[in-house]
């Protein structure tokens, strides 16, 4: 990748982290000069070294040095090598259970963490504020509402109520819960109703899916701050509503509260998500106009957001102008370049990370495989398959699916179909699903009955394998079979996720339905539909009216169908609101179909204008009549 391969050996010095670890090093260290240490410790590396010179003078009952072993192992999430710490102390204290319970809700181990809190009881140590707090975390992480309710009533007989950390952790563990009626009690007891104990509020309703009545909690809060702003906007993204997530953030800006990074990782991600290329622009800006230096955690958001809003140049020129680079940033890059197909690109960027020093993860082959797939690079995805071992990583379905993706749409579905009976794991639906679209798309409709056979004896049938079923059936015209799909679908209350396209002008999104009637300047919009479809007539354009699975009573129909599609309803928006000859980037959550397909082709050279779509696989890049996937999607 151009401008990141020159990179200069780096001189690891004898000792990295200055004259603490050159003093522990040296002889006998003091006491103070280990517990200095301690609070440096961020790895289990040191740990250890600053463990066997504990051990060495003679310090392991210490009650101060031996919480902050436990402290150092908790924060780097060692607990195994914390709870040997733990067992070898003869009267561990109420902060040596804090710590270790801190640690057991860092690793995800609530039933951990609640399971010594009942053993400190026990061993009749009286809990104190910080105690409770960690546990009622405990309660939260794990959704344990009996144990909550325990512990909130010895935090009355212990007259802990008042205090304010405990009843935040409180509120905040029975709304994790759902309990929202003794939230609310907690609440209303507290001396202090602030902003900070209606954000938390406000977070446990996200957490549920209850957006209205989070957005409720949010407007009843007064004085508005970053924190308070920062949790909406999160709340928003993570209930999947990146529009008003987006509004949100552009409210906050108009009450004059500055972003921190977490606000603007946030607005990235909806950016990324609703391909908001100007906004996510914007936030690059704004994190130079205020000289902030992009770390892991946003640089990685950037790079996210530009590869996905389908400006890949200026993602690479974000990774290669990061100072420091881990395994995420790396794995974000990677999928970005095989989202847009630059699959040679996508191997070279894993060996830049190799040459870095990086781990990959499991995550890592994930994409690398994908972007085999994208290039239909079977060879080299096989290789990379196999090399995954080397790494200690055993494929798991993702893995695997990614293979049968590759073999599938290359043109060799049997030979997937084989593959997949050779894994050590269970195939799942969505790699099922895979390999019918591509039974269907190459015409081996033998082995597509098959494997429809087997995901219909499945109960956990999603919407998306259903009409996957439904459309098998319709494109070989077997409307009967076709239609008693979507009868099931139903019955059982499920409907088809309706194609929707979108499209940034002027910093505002506009999305599009099949036959979208409801936008302002829909009379233009239409009229401009009919002029296109005559000009790509007059260029040989013929619909391809096969890939309408609907039974429809005449072609004249079908190719009505076909000329209002969402993605073309949002091109002819961007031909009559932007200026001539500049790009246009569309978003569609569905894959595009063929006939969009050789459509867009024509626009772009019939227009002069560069389209950029990003549908459900991958980016199509259409300039001059081509497009960058080489009609390989």
């Amino acid at each position: 990748m151009s401008g990141c391969s020159s990179l200069l050996p780096v001189t690891v010095a004898p000792y990295p982290h200055g004259n603490s670890d050159r003093k522990l090093a040296k002889g006998a260290p003091s006491r103070i000069e280990i517990l200095a240490f301690l609070k440096t410790c961020k790895d289990i590396t040191r740990i250890h070294l600053a463990h066997a010179k504990v051990v060495r003078n003679g310090l392991q009952q210490d009650k101060f040095i031996a919480f902050e072993l436990l402290r150092a192992c908790s924060t780097a999430k060692s607990m195994e090598y914390a709870t040997k710490i733990f067992s070898t102390l003869e009267a561990p204290n109420v902060f040596h259970y804090t710590a270790m319970i801190d640690g057991h809700v860092l690793s995800g181990s609530s039933e951990d963490g609640i399971r010594l809190y009942y053993q400190m009881i026990g061993s009749s140590i009286i809990p104190d504020g910080y105690v409770t707090a960690s546990v009622l975390k405990a309660c939260g992480l794990g959704l344990d509402l009996r144990e909550g309710k325990e512990v909130h009533g010895q935090i009355m007989k212990l007259g802990l109520g008042c205090n304010r950390i405990v009843g935040i952790n409180l509120i905040e563990a029975y709304g994790k819960c759902g309990a929202f009626q003794d939230a609310w009690k907690v609440f209303e007891k507290m001396p202090e109703q602030d902003v900070v104990l209606r954000t938390v509020m406000m977070s446990c309703y996200f957490d549920h899916g209850r957006v209205e009545e989070a957005c409720a909690v949010f407007r009843g809060i007064g004085e508005k701050d970053t924190i308070c702003w920062t949790a909406l906007i999160d709340g928003l993204v993570g209930n999947g509503e990146m529009s008003k997530a987006l509004q949100a953030f552009r409210e906050m800006q108009r009450d004059n509260v500055n972003p921190n990074e977490f606000t603007l990782v946030c607005v990235l991600s909806a950016c990324s998500h609703l391909g908001a290329l100007e906004l996510g622009r914007w936030v690059h800006s704004y994190l130079r106009n205020f000289k902030i230096d992009p770390n892991c955690f946003v640089g990685g958001a950037l790079i996210n957001m530009y590869a996905r809003c389908g400006d890949i140049d200026e993602s690479k020129q974000v990774f290669c102008q990061l100072r420091d680079r881990d395994v995420t940033t790396y794995n974000t890059m990677i999928s970005g370049l095989a989202l847009h197909g630059n699959s040679a690109e996508a191997i070279k960027t894993f060996q830049l990370m190799k040459k870095d020093g990086i781990q990959p993860n499991d995550l890592t082959f994930v994409s690398l495989l994908n972007a085999c797939s994208h290039g239909g690079l079977a060879e080299l995805g096989f290789g990379i398959f196999y090399s995954m071992k080397d790494y200690g990583i055993r494929p798991q379905v993702e893995h695997y699916g990614c293979m049968i993706d590759l073999l599938g749409r290359i043109g060799r579905p049997r030979e997937a179909y084989d593959f997949m009976k050779s894994m050590n794991v269970q195939p799942d639906n969505i790699m099922l699903g895979s390999l019918l679209s591509n039974c269907k798309l190459h015409g081996d409709f033998e082995l597509a009955e098959i494997l429809a056979k087997i995901l219909i004896d499945r109960s956990d049938l999603d919407s998306g394998t259903l009409v996957l079923l439904a459309n098998l059936y319709a494109s070989q015209g077997r409307w009967d079979d076709a239609a008693l799909f979507r009868t099931r679908m139903k019955n059982r209350g499920i409907r088809k996720e309706p194609g929707c396209s979108s499209i940034e002008v002027d910093g505002n999104i506009h999305e599009f339905l099949l036959g979208d009637i409801r936008h302002p300047e829909r009379d233009r919009i239409y009229l401009k539909l009919g002029e296109l479809d005559e000009l790509l007539r007059s260029e040989g354009y013929s619909p391809v009216i096969k890939v309408v699975l609907h039974d429809l009573e005449d072609d004249e129909e079908k190719e009505r169908t076909l000329t209002i599609h969402s993605e073309r309803l949002a091109i002819c928006y961007g031909l009559i609101s932007t200026e001539p000859k500049s790009p246009l980037r569309i978003v569609k959550n569905l894959r595009i179909c063929y006939d969009c397909h050789q459509v867009i082709k024509l626009i772009t050279k019939v227009t002069e204008r560069k389209i950029v779509v990003r549908d459900r696989n991958r980016f199509h890049h259409f300039e001059n009549g081509t497009c960058s996937c080489g009609d390989y999607w």
